[in-house]
């Protein structure tokens, strides 16, 4: 279910992020401010258990950093 809304969620800013590259922005560091949130919070669990919660929210949040950045590219690629 939470990789679903991950997925949603990138291509939403990708396809945003090629239609209105400006504004895209702050729709990008709402989802990237919520994902460490819960890195934080996953972060809190003792030892090895501490990276295991944390490591998906962090690797979310760097395929949603991609997505968004992959758009914006592919804008200023535009012959146009």
């Amino acid at each position: 279910m939470v990789v679903a809304a991950v997925i949603g969620v990138s291509v939403v800013l990708a396809v945003l992020a090629f239609l209105v590259p400006r504004l895209s922005r702050h729709p990008e560091r709402g989802t990237q401010r919520t994902l460490g949130a819960g890195a934080r919070a996953g972060s809190k669990a003792p030892g090895v258990l501490g990276r295991l919660f944390s490591k998906p929210f962090h690797s979310s949040s760097r395929a949603v950093s991609r997505s968004g950045a992959a758009g914006r590219r592919s804008r200023g690629r535009m012959p146009f």
